[in-house]
């Protein structure tokens, strides 16, 4: 998340009752996921397990539960609490409407029809000769190309599933992030793609998803992917451009996939894959997989 203006170091302190490392009035430009961090963002980290990764990111201010030595070029902001301070930072510069408030401002381009049965949430983008098919969900801040289909009962912009565990209950994380479609994307019925925690879950330009798939926040699937019924992605996870996955492909958060690899039905992932075709709960090359079988097979 970017904010509309840059902040001041000694700003964002001051908003969340933080001591700061470093100068007063080294800029701050937004919030960021460890995963999608730029330089100028915050991130956050509430566990010394995670600490040198945070440190080390592209991210230039480190909101951390410790003082800890700064790294060069860049500053701390030391909390209590990094997670409730996230998110006090990210609701202070979104506006949180969960369709509790119509403030709207949509913008929709010449030749797109859109079911009266829809429902768009606010500051909506959405391009030229689009179809939104009945009961479709369309979250705030969302941002849909042209020739786009959305088939019924699809939820673009849900929140992200990002808890921790506190007190004995879960504490949800809060998203301020959005969704893009871009152009010439089809998306089938009953599909839900979170919206990114602080940035964009993207589904590249003439991707076709089937029904009933789950994309979660900050993924970015590629241009001209094929996505079959049941697949479930989770969060921070980069597909390639033409990649396709079969029914019920299960991927773990944070995996990469090279472009022009074929997952076939039922693959599970685990790790980042370079391009081939894989099959199984480990993603074993399609090949290696076949080898084994005969071999299994001629046993005696």
């Amino acid at each position: 998340m970017k904010f509309h203006s840059p902040q001041k170091l000694r700003t964002i302190a001051g908003l969340i009752g933080a001591r700061f490392i470093g100068p007063e009035d080294f800029q701050v430009l937004g919030t960021n996921e460890i995963h999608r961090v730029q330089p100028g963002d915050i991130v956050f980290v509430n566990h010394p397990k995670y600490y040198d990764k945070a440190l080390n990111s592209a991210a230039t201010i480190i909101l951390i539960d410790k003082e800890v030595d700064c790294p060069e070029g860049k500053a701390l902001l030391v909390s209590d609490d990094p997670f409730r301070d996230f998110n006090r930072i990210n609701t202070h510069f979104t506006r949180i409407c969960n369709f509790t408030e119509e403030l709207h401002d949509v913008e929709i381009g010449e030749g797109t029809h859109i079911h009266p049965s829809a429902v768009i949430g606010n500051h909506v983008k959405i391009g030229k000769n689009t179809l939104i098919f009945p009961n479709v969900v369309i979250g705030d801040r969302t941002v849909i190309g042209d020739n786009v289909v959305i088939q019924s009962n699809t939820v673009l912009g849900g929140d992200a599933f990002y808890y921790r565990k506190l007190n004995g209950n879960f504490d949800r994380l809060i998203s301020v992030g959005n969704v893009v479609i871009e152009s010439n994307v089809e998306i089938g019925n009953g599909c839900t793609i979170d919206r990114g925690v602080t940035d964009s879950t993207i589904i590249g330009e003439g991707s076709v998803l089937d029904n009933q798939i789950q994309i979660g926040h900050d993924t970015v699937i590629g241009k001209k992917c094929l996505i079959a019924s049941q697949v479930g992605v989770a969060g921070c996870c980069i597909i390639g451009d033409e990649v396709t996955l079969w029914g019920q492909v299960g991927i773990a958060s944070g995996n990469t996939i090279e472009s022009g690899t074929v997952l076939l039905g039922k693959t599970g992932v685990n790790r980042d894959l370079e391009k081939g075709t894989y099959i199984g709960m480990f993603a074993e090359d399609f090949k290696t997989y076949l080898k084994k079988e005969v071999k299994l097979r001629n046993l005696k």
